[in-house]
């Protein structure tokens, strides 16, 4: 791609903003949920370029971003410390988000958080936002959620643990960091095989185990990303852990949503933890233990995510009804 000229007009001021004020931030992920989130809020906004990191330049949603005002595609990769340097190299900020999911190995989730906080310390990156999550056993004794072997090595909620652990990382290597809790995506509806199924009595059922009274904060994946972009904007949340959420809601109030606008009857379902942890798709028993914890902890996990905090980050933030409107016909039926 061409650079961007040397001086732009900011629309927010009647001066000229050279490049040394533009801010770069480095996105990983850039072409998944959260990251794309970030390239595309501060994507042509007035004093911000962006570095879209991705492995393969070639693809259609790598080249869909570089076509983006104000957006670069560079090639990285997480396992390749030395790709990440020039990466970050002359780079304000960095987004930071590891894939639990494309490996399931929080040996592999930690080595790569590892791998960005070193990189990030090396290039004299001023900002970076962590995408991260709890380690469980630090927030609850969590003595009723059964352990999961992974490598040798137990944890209680793997996806959680691993990122939790990475926090610590960032401080290691004296990288200045804002964590970021993220929180159960609304997209995971559509994506994750977590939307209605039928009930074999005409209408549909939301099936989880989280008990009918307990809060489940959700947001939009892509709202994860915005958010982000306004941390950046705030200096103050340097060293700082914050929460977002777009809504903290009951499963039952979910399906009640989901039956309005689907125009179809869903209940909501409750089983238990271990019939959740027993249903055998890849990292069920990963995700039976998370709701255990959402549960257990309800009051405190909810309270680490604060919807009102997130609207002042990204005020166009998607509640459930706002979500469903926009992707209500992008949920699977069967």
């Amino acid at each position: 791609r061409a650079s961007k000229p040397h001086v732009t007009h900011s629309p927010h001021t009647s001066q000229l903003t050279t490049m040394s004020d533009t801010k770069i931030i480095t996105v990983i992920g850039a072409t998944g949920a959260q990251g794309g989130g970030v390239v595309r809020t501060l994507s042509g906004r007035s004093g911000y370029e962006i570095r879209a990191i991705t492995r393969d330049t070639s693809s259609d949603k790598a080249k869909s971003l570089a076509a983006m005002p104000g957006v670069t595609v560079v090639a990285a990769d997480l396992d390749d410390v030395s790709s990440l340097e020039k990466a970050f190299e002359g780079a304000y900020g960095v987004f930071a988000v590891t894939n639990f999911w494309e490996h399931f190995s929080p040996a592999k989730e930690l080595a790569q958080a590892e791998n960005i906080a070193m990189a990030a310390k090396n290039t004299d990156v001023k900002h970076v936002v962590w995408s991260t999550l709890e380690h469980a056993p630090s927030h609850h004794d969590c003595v009723n959620i059964p352990s999961i072997d992974k490598d040798g090595v137990e944890y209680k909620v793997p996806h959680f643990d691993a990122k939790g652990l990475a926090d610590a990382l960032f401080t290691k290597h004296g990288v200045p960091t804002t964590n970021l809790y993220t929180a159960f995506y609304f997209d995971n509806l559509v994506h994750f095989g977590m939307g209605p199924k039928p009930d074999g009595d005409g209408g549909y059922a939301l099936t989880f185990p989280m008990p009918a009274d307990d809060l489940l904060p959700c947001i939009a994946a892509e709202d994860i990303g915005a958010c982000a972009a306004g941390v950046f904007g705030d200096e103050s949340l340097i060293g700082k852990t914050v929460g977002v959420s777009g809504e903290n809601l009951t499963c039952v109030a979910m399906a009640e949503k989901l039956a309005t606008h689907l125009k179809k009857p869903v209940k909501y379902n409750q089983v238990t933890f271990d019939q959740y942890r027993s249903f055998g798709f890849p990292g069920a028993d990963d995700l039976g233990n998370m709701f255990q914890f959402k549960s257990e902890t309800n009051k405190a996990f909810v309270a680490r995510r604060d919807v009102t905090f997130a609207k002042t980050l990204h005020p166009e933030l998607m509640d459930m009804d706002a979500w469903l409107t926009k992707h209500v016909d992008t949920i699977p039926m069967e």
